[in-house]
C-alpha cells in the first residue's frame, strides 16, 4: 500500500500517483479478505525529508488485524523504536541504507534481523543490466541490485524487498531476470515487488525467480481490463489452486 498525503495512491513506474481513496477504509477491507501481511511505504516522505507520519499510522495500526510493515521517511532509530511501539513488527529502509551509513546496524542491534527490511529499488539501463534507485526513484545510486543486496545482508538485515520500477503498476508480470540475479546472491528472504496481475505471476516469480515471498499493489487494488478500483483478494483456494500455498 502506498501513501500519499494520507491517501491511498498507486504508481506507475514510480510516477503519476493515482488516489485511490482512505487508507484506513483499505485497511479494514484487506482485515476482512485476511491478507498475509500489510507494507505501508510513503513515497514522499524522504522526497520532502520529512519523518513518518505517526499519527496516521497510529491510527492504521489500531484497525490492522495482521502483520505490518513501513517504509518512508526512517532516518534515526529513535522513529523506528517509534513505529515499534505503535506496532509495526518491521520497518522498511531505502534512501537512508544508503546516506545513513551504520542506520541498519543500529536497529538491527536493537530489535533483531527479522524486523528490518532493506528496499531496492532497481531500474533496467538503456543497453543491459540494472541500476538502483533512491528517494522514490528520483535519485540514482551507483551501484547494482546484487550489490546492495549483498550489502543489506551484510548490514544485518533480515530481508530484500526488490522493486522493479520498469514493472511497477503496469501489470504486465515481474522482472524475473532481476528477481533471480538478486536472489541467488544473498541467502537471506527476497520479496519479489513490481508488476503481479494475477496467480500465475506470482507463482513465476516465486518458481523461476527464486524470489522467497511476493508482494503486489495494483493486483489487490484494481479489477478488471479497465482498472475499476476495488480493493481484492484471491481467497486460500484459489491461491492453493494456483500453487502459491502449499496444504
Amino acid at each position: 500500500m502506498l501513501i500519499q498525503d494520507q491517501g491511498l495512491v498507486k504508481t506507475t513506474k514510480f510516477s503519476k500517483p493515482n488516489y485511490l481513496g482512505d487508507v484506513i477504509n483499505a485497511v479494514k477491507i484487506f482485515n476482512e479478505k485476511e491478507v498475509d501481511e500489510l507494507c505501508l511505504l510513503d513515497i514522499g516522505a524522504s522526497i520532502e525529508n520529512r519523518e513518518p507520519n505517526f499519527s496516521l499510522l497510529e491510527n492504521i495500526a489500531s484497525e490492522a488485524f495482521m502483520p505490518m510493515s513501513y517504509g518512508g521517511g526512517i532516518s534515526n532509530l529513535e522513529q523506528a523504536k517509534k513505529l515499534f511501539f505503535i506496532g509495526f513488527e518491521k520497518i522498511v529502509v531505502n534512501t537512508s541504507f544508503i546516506k545513513k551509513p551504520g542506520l541498519i546496524e543500529e536497529i538491527v542491534h536493537y530489535a533483531g534481523s527479522q524486523s528490518v527490511i532493506v528496499s531496492i529499488d532497481a531500474k533496467k539501463k538503456i543497453l543491459n543490466g540494472y541500476h538502483c534507485c533512491i528517494e522514490g526513484g528520483k535519485q540514482k545510486v551507483d551501484k547494482t541490485p546484487q550489490e546492495l543486496a549483498m550489502l543489506a545482508e551484510k548490514a544485518g538485515a533480515g530481508e530484500i524487498l526488490l522493486n522493479s520500477i520498469d514493472r511497477d503498476g503496469t501489470m504486465s508480470g515481474y522482472d524475473i531476470e532481476l528477481i533471480k540475479s538478486v536472489a541467488e546472491k544473498v541467502s537471506i528472504p527476497v520479496i519479489a515487488c513490481g508488476g503481479a496481475s494475477d496467480i500465475k505471476d506470482l507463482k513465476q516469480a516465486l518458481k523461476e525467480g527464486n524470489a522467497h515471498a511476493v508482494a503486489a499493489g495494483s493486483m489487490f487494488v484494481y479489477y478488471g481490463k479497465k482498472r475499476a478500483v476495488l480493493i481484492n483478494m484471491p481467497d486460500e483456494k484459489e491461491l492453493i489452486a494456483g500453487g502459491i500455498y502449499e496444504v
